[in-house]
């Protein structure tokens, strides 16, 4: 533990220690020489020296011991390294919480659930609360990693099979002692229906030839439903699209009008036509959407808001896109506005163990303002409780 000051100008403040010292000598007891007749003839003695007396010294050790208090808060004192070594095990959703309490009573450890905010495994208690589902493992692992200070010792009880993992494995700041138990892992999300509704067409008039290619396959388009058929949204440019709709594909030149972008940024995959304009924003770094036969790419996409934005790279005509005419031109336009797969979370836990190399978050310290401010107080009431007492008397 160490004690620092963030403000230490604010001792300054200990000047005002001479002022009770002044009121105190300025009020001592005074005492005046009486002259009486028969001291004169008296033999002429050295006067004693005149030396200065505090009166009244728990009054003044009280409130130089209060003005320092008062300094020392106007200085801002922290304490850093306060924190307390205790281990901590953290019990991951799905595994076998009997084996974690035995360690927590060995080694007399905190037994926490890896879910937000870090609650106490109760009791009795086999299932974390619900929001621990929720939120990922390795986003917990991270937060607690930084929340523990360096010299904490973690060990974490995952089951044989974790969920709620990402694309990058676990690095800590600290070396974790990963135990393995029996349980179950929590299911991941349910993938998608691969069945979706069509995407709404919007055209210009100067486009109405190339939207042929595109009505013929939105007609075709096969969502799986066993309910009647919907016709697909299919209008010009100054319709608004269906609510119903699947994205949106637009075939107009130039300018992207804002109410396009927004449908994109608010979730929706929307298509733009080969001449259409990138937004201002958008970088370089496009991913293809759809490929012929060679490998090249005929529609490119960027991540836009919660949706994206794809654009063709060739006019929709069968000169320039054979593929218009070829068979599996309803399943490409299918492919494009199917929602992307969510990444792989699941994974043995033997193969995630966190490594270390992570830098450590530096805990703030910890701020005694709060405990100075009681101990001033109860000072100056003990100050006032001795000046009014003394009153009767002869200290100040």
């Amino acid at each position: 533990m160490s004690l620092a000051l963030l403000l230490p100008l604010g001792l300054a403040a200990l000047a005002a220690w001479l002022l009770p010292l002044l009121i105190h000598l300025a009020r001592r007891s005074e005492q005046r020489p009486t002259d009486f007749a028969a001291l004169r003839w008296l033999r002429h003695r050295p006067k004693p020296r005149h030396r200065l007396r505090f009166e009244d010294w728990p009054l003044l050790l009280l409130r130089l011991l209060l003005l320092a208090l008062l300094a020392l808060w106007l200085a801002r004192p922290v304490l850093s390294g306060a924190e307390g070594d205790r281990p901590w095990i953290a019990l991951a959703a799905g595994a076998e919480p009997s084996a974690a309490r035995a360690a927590a009573a060995a080694h007399d450890a905190e037994l926490r659930w890896l879910a937000p905010g870090f609650p106490a495994v109760a009791d009795g208690a086999s299932a974390p609360p619900a929001e621990a589902r929720a939120v990922p493992a390795g986003s917990l692992l991270r937060e607690l990693d930084a929340l523990l200070p360096a010299q904490t010792r973690l060990t974490v009880f995952v089951p044989e099979r974790l969920h709620g993992l990402d694309a990058q494995r676990l690095q800590l700041s600290r070396r974790v002692e990963w135990e393995i138990v029996a349980g179950n892992a929590s299911q991941p999300p349910a993938t998608p229906d691969a069945t979706v509704p069509p995407p709404a067409l919007r055209y210009v008039a100067e486009r109405t030839p190339d939207a042929r290619y595109i009505r013929a396959a939105l007609s075709a388009w096969d969502t799986g439903s066993a309910g009647p058929h919907r016709p697909a949204d299919i209008a010009t440019a100054s319709t608004p699209p269906r609510s119903d709709a699947n994205g949106l594909i637009w075939l107009a030149p130039g300018a992207v009008p804002a109410a396009v972008l927004d449908k994109a940024r608010n979730g929706a995959i929307v298509l733009l036509d080969a001449q259409a304009q990138w937004p201002g924003g958008v970088g370089t770094r496009r991913t293809a959407a759809w490929r012929d036969r060679s490998g090249a790419v005929l529609a490119e996409g960027v991540h836009y808001g919660r949706g994206r934005l794809l654009r063709l790279t060739r006019p929709l005509a069968p000169a320039q896109l054979p593929e218009l005419l070829e068979p599996g031109f309803v399943a490409a336009l299918r492919a494009m506005f199917q929602p992307l797969p969510p990444a792989p979370a699941l994974a043995l836990a033997r193969d995630m163990a966190p490594r270390t190399g992570a830098v450590a978050a530096a805990l703030p310290p910890q701020d005694l303002r709060p405990w100075l401010a009681v101990a001033i107080a109860l000072a100056a009431l003990l100050e006032r409780w001795l000046a009014t007492r003394a009153r009767g008397g002869s200290g100040p």
